[in-house]
């Protein structure tokens, strides 16, 4: 299966899709509540729906009401099943695991696609100085863990993901003990703050947050009983996306996304303002029309995602455009830096990798066939990129969007209708 992209202009007003970061957030913490939680503008993203089948097999119940909305009922962490899968998930595993480990059952944690070729030596490293017992393939999935999980003073990497310190903040909080978690290096400090506004949202032990470089629970604090109401914000990961694509080809209005969010990928405001655009933003609304591109230089580094819609806006820039931050892009869905490399190669966009570094040539896009790699955000960058080439782009494979954006191409061709 595969779908062609021709040439064409976008106009129109959209909804952003829900953010998976915010919603997985919101199910592990639901799932820690003791009581009662309703979630509205929940997502449907193949990881939200891992994240609500996680929770599910962890204790909690889950109930679909007829506004869309979800409630949720648990007592906390009290596993159903000695089997959990995350799908594709590596937020999903990087963050529950912790959250699992407060059960003394004996879990396997697995999960498909890429997820199990992707990087856990964290784990292995961390969990025995936490009381927990783990058995993993080389540092890969599956993991087969036993609790529970008992706090303590401990150090952590946090140069390859801050999910795992995600993870660990939340499952100490729900443990309700005195202990600091000292991290080194951490990246995606954003998705920190995400974290915590969620943790303080349910009413959970928040840390003393010691400028990113220790997180200290100072004292033992019970969750409170009773009925939270949260809502899912808007996705500012997928709104980069469309936003690039008004940015080429035309102008769109985009509503439901928080100007002031925690989301790291906000930062796509930014890098659009250095290529030359003018954004108009209200609170939950900004505005983005197509303007003369010019090249420009942004550090993804605690933003990775935001690499594959920047090459995607690089491209039609004048000049050569720079973007910090490729370190952390090898254990994404796919390799991520020789993946754009190699499908925009096809498209006629030269892509240099120098260390930590990626240099864009801007040039004429040209149509070409796409392999994502079965990776969600090659897709629709390739397709955001294929409005303005030369000739049809057409998009292998994909469904591969369906893991945080199921409406991507469905939305995209709304633009294209309506202009």
């Amino acid at each position: 299966m595969s779908i062609t992209i021709s040439p064409s202009s976008i106009r129109g007003n959209l909804n952003a899709p829900s953010s998976k970061s915010s919603m997985q957030r919101a199910c592990a913490a639901a799932l820690l509540h003791h009581g009662t939680t309703t979630l509205y503008n929940p997502g449907s993203s193949n990881d939200d729906l891992a994240a609500l089948e996680v929770i599910q097999n962890l204790g909690a119940t889950v109930h679909y009401n007829t506004d869309k909305s979800l409630t949720i009922i648990s007592k906390g962490v009290h596993p159903i099943s000695n089997n959990i899968n995350f799908g594709e998930s590596g937020l999903g595993i990087r963050m529950f695991a912790p959250i699992a480990a407060l059960s003394n059952a004996t879990l396997t944690l697995n999960g498909k696609g890429s997820l199990p070729t992707r990087p856990m030596n964290f784990f292995d490293e961390i969990f025995p100085s936490l009381g927990i017992q783990i058995q993993s393939n080389n540092g890969k999935l599956p993991l087969i863990i036993q609790g529970p999980l008992v706090p303590a003073n401990i150090t952590v990497d946090g140069s390859l993901s801050s999910q795992f310190i995600t993870g660990l903040l939340m499952a100490y909080s729900a443990a309700n003990a005195e202990a600091t978690i000292t991290v080194n290096s951490l990246t995606s400090k954003p998705y920190i703050d995400l974290t915590i506004d969620v943790m303080n949202d349910f009413g959970m032990n928040i840390p003393v947050n010691n400028n990113y470089e220790s997180f200290s629970f100072l004292s033992a604090k019970m969750q409170s009983a009773g009925h939270i109401n949260y809502t899912v914000e808007g996705d500012w990961s997928s709104a980069s996306f469309l936003l690039v694509a008004a940015a080429i080809a035309g102008k769109i209005s985009l509503y439901g996304i928080n100007a002031n969010s925690s989301q790291a990928d906000k930062a796509i405001i930014d890098a659009l303002i250095l290529a030359g655009c003018k954004p108009l933003i209200d609170k939950n609304e900004v505005t983005i029309s197509k303007t003369d591109l010019h090249a420009f230089e942004f550090d993804a580094t605690h933003c990775p995602d935001l690499f594959p819609p920047l090459v995607a806006l690089a491209a039609y820039c004048k000049g050569t455009s720079t973007i910090k931050g490729v370190n952390r892009l090898q254990h994404k869905e796919s390799n991520r830096g020789i993946t754009l490399q190699e499908e925009f190669g096809k498209m006629g966009i030269a892509i240099q990798l120098q260390n930590d570094e990626m240099l864009i040539i801007g040039n004429t896009v040209i149509g070409a066939t796409i392999n994502p790699h079965n990776d969600h955000r090659i897709a629709m960058a390739c397709a955001v990129a294929g409005l303005q080439a030369k000739g049809d782009t057409i998009i292998d494979n994909p469904h591969v969007v369906n893991k945080s954006y199921p409406g991507f191409f469905t939305d995209l061709q709304k633009l294209q209708d309506a202009e």
